[in-house]
């Protein structure tokens, strides 16, 4: 790691929570990506990387270098490689079934890299009127309030929403499973 050389005109700042987060990953999974170099061993990418494995005492990283590129394929990959990851979009659906899962798995979810109060938000009670804490797969296209008349009538619902959750145990939602229960009813099924 000696031989790197940090690039001093790095338009992309590792904040020290950053760098924090940066070690803990490293802790958890090892080294997963080599930094990128020149032939002179400028950095071209993995800045925070590099910060990170001082923190951590390391000596060695894994090394990839770029051959043949010129100043300006340089300069503007290590742009490129930091603003690209910027204009990539969660599948917010897709996000919370895994960070659930992880939940569940009693992970600890600060090492995926959102912080606490992006978890919160993400990790927003199942679409069941139940409660019961767990993600929800979408945001939903529709929505309904359901007034009930009694306690009666209320009680009865959260029944049908449990047996639901028990015979379609497959399905994300509640609309999901509603939306099957009632196919098989008109067609007999159920």
């Amino acid at each position: 790691m000696e031989e790197l050389q940090v690039y001093a005109r790095n338009a992309k700042t590792h904040s020290d929570e950053q760098v924090a987060e940066l070690v803990a990953s490293i802790k958890q999974w090892g080294w997963t990506t080599p930094v990128l170099v020149d032939e002179d061993g400028v950095l071209i990418a993995g800045h925070g990387r590099l910060a990170a494995a001082r923190k951590l005492g390391i000596t060695e990283v894994p090394v990839m270098t770029a051959r043949g590129w010129t100043e300006a394929q340089k300069r503007a990959y290590r742009i490129a490689d930091n603003k690209l990851t910027e204009k990539g979009e969660w599948d917010e659906g897709l996000l919370r079934i895994e960070l659930g899962e992880l939940h569940k798995e009693e992970f600890t979810l600060e090492l995926t890299g959102f912080t606490g109060s992006e978890l919160e938000g993400l990790m927003l009670p199942p679409d069941d009127g139940e409660g019961e804490g767990g993600p929800r797969v979408s945001t939903p296209v529709i929505q309904f309030n359901i007034v009930f008349d009694d306690t009666a009538q209320q009680e009865a619902w959260f029944g049908l929403v449990r047996r639901l959750r028990g015979k379609y145990p497959d399905e994300p939602t509640l609309g999901a499973r509603l939306a099957r229960y009632i196919a098989e009813t008109e067609s007999g099924e159920g």
